[in-house]
């Protein structure tokens, strides 16, 4: 969780447009020269070691930060809150993903069968699945409608066309001030008890973390991290699973394993992280300094030819033999590598296993669409199909 950016509250949902970031780096890298300045004013960065150098920040080369715990005072800390905050979250899923595992082929076929609209369909079946892991079930009511208008109005992908620009800042008021109210309740809770039980959700986790006397609105912050890396990443992620596999009926019956990965590779959600260099120094022959903005762009290593055979192909078969880890970063690297980078992949390995032994999934694409480019690398609009397979009894 820890490599998808936070957004705010505003509806500033994943975009495409003609003149997108991802087009225009893709037309400025060549395969060869992997460090370069680019036209948007950034020293960009697809040649693996030095990405790694840059999000290792090995020998302090670069000025310390976090993708997912960045807020408007710069980064939440100190860093043994962070870490606890991700230990606590990726055990609260992984505890939630034991316990409810045997509900996903229901949910599946109430949400995807027979049609379903995506990229959206992926983002509410993981609200769905992950709700309890969100808020648990005795918060209070307007709580979960308020989570559940957040997702409607600033996850899901082109949800800012939807509304207009009072609307976004009316509710943005709204929805910040509701979790601020609830982040006060829980501390007050946990200066009373010590939150001996253990957390309940990830408000908990985030509450616990942060301690009572940390700032509400930067609790409220770190929970929105939450909620935009596990109902939006993960759902976005899913999204580039089935459009794959119904774009390639002839590899649904790859290992999941190996067809999350190589949807991970082509199509990495968190495709692009800012840095900003420390010192004068030398990055792939190009001289930076802290003047300049780093831009690791994982969507172009991953897809690097120096690194990768047939980089622009879906085979999900290159995944049997190994790969060459150097080149492949869907969760980041370093110290913010994502935190829930493990659950992550457990849930949309479970799901993409589900869809192809169970179902016949076939796609098709709304005219015109892309990529939808935005600090998430959400899939295009596409219709999914979920038949039964020849031969097997119909569900009920």
């Amino acid at each position: 969780m820890e490599s998808s950016p936070a957004r705010p509250v505003n509806g500033e949902g994943p975009r495409h447009h003609s003149g997108d970031r991802l087009a225009l780096l893709a037309a400025e890298f060549d395969g060869v020269h992997d460090v370069w300045r680019s036209a948007m004013g950034a020293v960009c960065l697809a040649e693996p070691e030095a990405v790694r150098a840059v999000l290792g920040n090995r020998h302090g080369a670069v000025v310390e930060t976090s993708d997912f715990f960045h807020n408007r005072h710069g980064v939440f800390g100190p860093r043994s809150a962070q870490i606890a905050i991700g230990r606590a979250a990726r055990e609260l899923m992984r505890r939630h993903l034991d316990a409810h595992r045997g509900e996903l082929p229901r949910l599946v076929a109430e949400r995807l069968a027979p049609h379903s609209e995506w990229p959206d369909a992926g983002n509410l079946l993981v609200l769905r699945h992950l709700r309890e892991v969100l808020l648990h079930r005795e918060a209070p009511a307007h709580l979960h409608r308020t989570v559940e208008a957040i997702v409607a109005r600033a996850v899901l992908a082109g949800a800012r066309r939807r509304h207009s620009a009072a609307s976004r800042l009316l509710f943005r008021r709204r929805a910040l001030r509701a979790l601020h109210t609830e982040m006060c309740t829980r501390q007050a809770r946990l200066r009373q008890d010590g939150g001996g039980a253990g957390p309940r959700d990830l408000v908990d986790v985030v509450v616990d973390g942060g301690g009572p006397t940390a700032d509400p609105d930067d609790l409220v912050e770190v929970y929105l991290s939450f909620l935009f890396a596990t109902v939006g990443s993960i759902g976005f992620a899913l999204g580039w699973c089935v459009q794959l596999l119904g774009t390639h009926p002839d590899r649904a019956a790859a290992d999941p394993s190996w067809t999350v990965r190589e949807a991970l590779r082509l199509w990495p959600v968190a495709w692009l992280f800012a840095r900003t260099p420390s010192r004068v120094q030398e990055l792939g022959g190009t001289r930076v300094t802290p003047r300049d903005r780093l831009v690791v762009c994982s969507y172009l290593v991953h897809r690097h030819p120096g690194h990768w055979e047939r980089p622009d192909e879906f085979l999900p078969q290159r995944w049997a033999t190994g790969v060459p880890d150097a080149a492949y970063l869907p969760f980041g690297h370093g110290p913010h590598t994502c935190a829930g980078a493990t659950v992550t992949v457990r849930l949309l390995e479970d799901l993409v296993g589900l869809l192809s032994r169970d179902w016949r999934v076939s796609v098709a694409p709304h005219d015109g669409d892309g990529p939808q480019v935005g600090p998430a690398l959400a899939p295009p609009r596409f219709t999914a199909t979920l038949s039964l397979p020849d031969g097997c009894p119909e569900r009920r």
